[in-house]
């Protein structure tokens, strides 16, 4: 997407992000997308969720345990937060 305007940052993002932190053993991929999932959902990021609720999926996440993360979140992160991201969840999970 941003390979030829910001090659470091899609450099940081394949070899660092993705390549070093997501690849740690302490977490699996399934725990990293939902902590992401809900950091995502708590700082109001929507944008990023849509790629970010796909990989949970592919991490072994479920649409009914990621609906129940956002549904929880709504209580900590705020009703409109949860309900954004809700609407995203939503848009994803009856795309496929």
């Amino acid at each position: 997407m941003f390979g030829d305007f910001a090659p470091a940052l899609v450099g940081f993002t394949d070899d660092v992000l993705f390549g070093q932190v997501w690849t740690r053993p302490e977490l699996s991929p399934k725990e990293r997308s939902l902590v992401t999932v809900a950091a995502l959902t708590t700082s109001g990021n929507t944008d990023q969720l849509v790629y970010h609720l796909g990989l949970a999926r592919q991490n072994g996440a479920t649409e009914t345990e990621l609906i129940e993360a956002i549904t929880h979140l709504a209580f900590y992160a705020g009703w409109p937060k949860a309900m954004a991201a809700m609407a995203v969840a939503k848009q994803v999970f009856r795309a496929t």
